[in-house]
């Protein structure tokens, strides 16, 4: 199932705020707070959804991709066993005009744009809210030879606060200082 959406950019704005989240250069020893920054974004890339099943639940307003799903938008890729997107009422997902109120994913979620990658076990996009949250066993952000290690991920979207939690066990970070910017 092929579903492209050229009016709706939230996601990549979503994932793009969440991977953002790698070029903190600090942490403290048992959660990470720090202030990012969204990158700018354009409307005019198209959303490509494929997975082996679509269900749309007019009645409860949600779609639901399962198995093997597959976002792409740009260079933005978000891999997951399940999504299930929330949408307002009288919104419609088949047309593309539907208004997004919330995107679940679970199992082995993957977000990755260039070199960036973030690996959870779930996560949520709340877009009322303006909040991402990945969790997890362990949710694990990568750039290049950089590695940041917890078990939540919470980014506030509209202020770019975004914070690494350890959940009982310790946030591990591991820098590479060549990859700092000179």
């Amino acid at each position: 199932m092929k579903f492209h959406s050229p009016s709706n950019s939230r996601l990549k704005v979503v994932v793009t705020c969440l991977v953002s989240f790698l070029f903190i250069g600090w942490a403290q020893a048992q959660n990470v707070n720090s202030n990012i920054g969204g990158l700018a974004l354009s409307n005019d890339q198209p959303i490509q959804i494929e997975s082996n099943q679509l269900d749309v639940n007019d009645s409860k307003a949600e779609a639901t991709f399962t198995g093997n799903v597959k976002v792409v938008q740009g260079e933005t890729l978000l891999r997951a066993s399940r999504m299930v997107v929330h949408y307002t009422q009288g919104s419609s997902v088949t047309s593309g005009a539907a208004d997004f109120e919330k995107i679940n994913v679970f199992g082995k979620v993957l977000l990755k744009s260039g070199t960036q990658t973030a690996t959870a076990d779930k996560g949520t996009i709340d877009m009322l809210a303006d909040t991402l949250v990945l969790s997890g066993k362990e949710v694990v952000l990568t750039e290049g030879d950089n590695v940041f290690v917890g078990c939540k991920l919470t980014v506030q979207m509209a202020s770019g606060n975004a914070r690494l939690d350890s959940c009982g066990k310790r946030v591990i970070l591991q820098l590479d200082p060549k990859s700092q910017k000179k």
